[in-house]
């Protein structure tokens, strides 16, 4: 099949913010008496929920708070505005896909407003995605469900069947599966395994993604 569409995720595909909402997560979770590595985290949480993460916390013994999803999201907006990179090679791969004339979204488990954070602090790109992101926590359909990149692909006005799916957790690959997608793993680090149980393709760079679509 023709690739018509591509759909991203944004935490860790589009911008460089996992790392230091794991750091944030790691110290909060300590202050409430869970100490956890990030390998440890980045197995139970990526691609999750933060309210996952409060209710997988209380269950080992944290107490968060109702309202903890709140106050964190808060201490990591102001994060995110004040230091989120972008992941090499977004603008340039935006460039080529607009020039091939082949649409794009953004599906993220993440807030609206993270995305806001995120994106929001690189004025270019924000303009290109603004009108095309969409939030599972916001629409009420978080992956690993396969609601959300339908929901971006409908969206764009093109079949589940002609959207590849740029992921880097398990549950986002399992999406696209589900989804009738095919899904690139991105894996700029090597940390595959989740991706590939998934049955996801696994690659290294954004700058790969032009050939591994046929447009090089």
């Amino acid at each position: 099949m023709s690739v018509k569409a591509v759909l991203f995720d944004c935490d860790g595909v589009l911008v460089d913010s996992e790392p230091m909402t794991f750091l944030a997560l790691q110290e909060d979770l300590a202050a409430h008496g869970l100490p956890l590595t990030i390998p440890q985290m980045e197995t139970m949480f990526l691609g999750g929920t933060l309210e996952r993460v409060r209710q997988v916390a209380n269950d080992m013994g944290a107490g968060l708070a109702p309202d903890w999803c709140d106050s964190f999201y808060a201490r990591l907006y102001a994060m995110l505005r004040d230091r989120a990179e972008l992941m090499p090679g977004v603008e340039a791969l935006l460039d080529q896909l607009d020039a091939a004339g082949i649409p794009y979204a953004v599906g993220s488990n993440g807030r609206r407003a993270k995305m806001e954070a995120s994106l929001g602090r690189h004025p270019a790109l924000w303009a290109r995605l603004q009108d095309r992101l969409f939030s599972g926590q916001d629409l009420g359909c978080p992956k690993p469900a396969p609601d959300l990149y339908l929901h971006a692909a409908a969206f764009l006005g093109v079949k589940p069947e002609h959207c590849v799916v740029v992921e880097d957790s398990g549950p986002g690959a399992m999406a696209a599966k589900s989804a009738g997608m095919r899904c690139l793993g991105y894996a700029p680090q090597g940390h595959a395994d989740a991706l590939i149980a998934a049955g996801a393709e696994i690659f290294t760079d954004l700058n790969d993604i032009p050939k591994l679509i046929g447009l090089a």
